[in-house]
C-alpha cells in the first residue's frame, strides 16, 4: 500500500483462504481491490505468476512474500521509485551475517548483478535476496518456461536469472536505517514482534495500520476512514485510529 499499489492478488493455500477472505474481504473498505488464488501444492514461488497471469495482464507487477517485514524512513519512496523506473526486474537485497541461509547476489564494481547463488556453501557475497521483487509484464511467460528443480519446484532464483541473462536485472539495496526480518520462523517472528512493540510504545505510532495507510495515501477519504473505524470493538487499536483521524 505504501508503494501506491491498490490492486492486489493474494496467492494462498486452500486451508488459509477462508481466514484471509474473512479478514481482508475485497479490500474495498480501505480503497483496495483484492483478489485471491489458491496454490494447491507448494510448487514454487514462480507458480504465483502463472496462477495470476489473468490478473497481471502483461503489466508490471510486484511480489512480496508473506513472512517479510520491512521498516525504515524513506521506504515508501524507495518502493515507488523501484516501480516507476522498472526495466525488466528489480530485486531488493540486504546485507546479512549468514548469507549461506539465503539466495545471494554478486555485484561487480558497477553494481551490476553478475551472479546469483541459492544458499551457497561458500558465499561470494553477503547480499541476501529479500522476498520483495518487481517484474515487468513478461514475468508470467518467463515463469511458464521454467523447469522444476531437483526438489520438484519452480525456483525464484531461476526466474530472476532469466532477467540477469537478458541484462534486465537491477537491485535495490537496503542499507543503514532499514530493518528487514525474514519472519518465517518462531524466533524471527518473535524478534519482529519485539521490534514493533518497542517502536510503537516509544513513538505512539502504529506500524503498517492498513486503515491509516489507506487514509494517508488518499485511497479513502476521511468519511470512509471514520465509517471503517465505527464498527470496530472498543480497543487500543480503535482508540489509536480515532486519534489519528482527529
Amino acid at each position: 500500500m505504501l508503494a501506491g499499489i491498490q490492486d492486489i492478488l493474494i496467492v494462498t493455500t486452500p486451508r488459509d483462504l477462508p481466514l484471509l477472505k474473512s479478514v481482508l474481504k475485497t479490500g474495498e473498505h480501505i480503497g483496495l481491490k483484492i483478489e485471491y488464488k489458491v496454490q494447491e501444492n507448494p510448487n514454487g514461488l514462480p507458480e504465483a505468476f502463472i496462477l495470476g497471469e489473468d490478473f497481471i495482464q502483461n503489466e508490471p507487477v510486484a511480489m512480496i512474500l508473506g513472512d517479510n517485514f520491512l521498516h525504515g524512513h524513506g521506504l515508501p519512496e524507495m518502493l515507488m521509485s523501484a516501480g516507476e523506473n522498472l526495466v525488466g526486474s528489480n530485486i531488493f537485497v540486504c546485507g546479512v551475517d549468514d548469507p549461506e541461509r539465503y539466495g545471494i547476489v554478486v555485484l561487480d564494481k558497477n553494481e551490476k548483478v553478475v551472479d546469483i547463488e541459492e544458499k551457497p556453501t561458500n558465499p561470494k557475497s553477503a547480499l541476501a535476496v529479500m522476498g520483495l521483487y518487481y517484474f515487468d509484464g513478461s514475468v508470467a511467460e518467463r515463469a511458464k518456461c521454467l523447469r522444476p528443480s531437483a526438489r520438484g519446484e519452480l525456483e525464484i532464483v531461476d526466474l530472476v536469472k532469466s532477467y540477469m541473462l537478458d541484462d534486465l536485472l537491477s537491485v535495490t539495496q537496503l542499507g543503514r536505517g532499514y530493518v528487514w526480518f525474514d519472519a518465517g520462523t518462531p524466533q524471527s517472528l518473535h524478534d519482529a514482534s519485539n521490534y514493533v512493540e518497542v517502536i510503537q510504545s516509544r513513538q505512539g505510532i502504529y506500524i503498517a495500520s492498513p486503515e491509516e495507510v489507506a487514509w494517508r495515501m488518499g485511497f479513502i477519504d476521511s468519511a470512509s476512514f471514520e465509517a471503517t473505524i465505527a464498527p470496530m470493538p472498543d480497543s487500543l487499536y480503535k482508540k489509536y485510529l480515532l486519534k489519528v483521524l482527529e
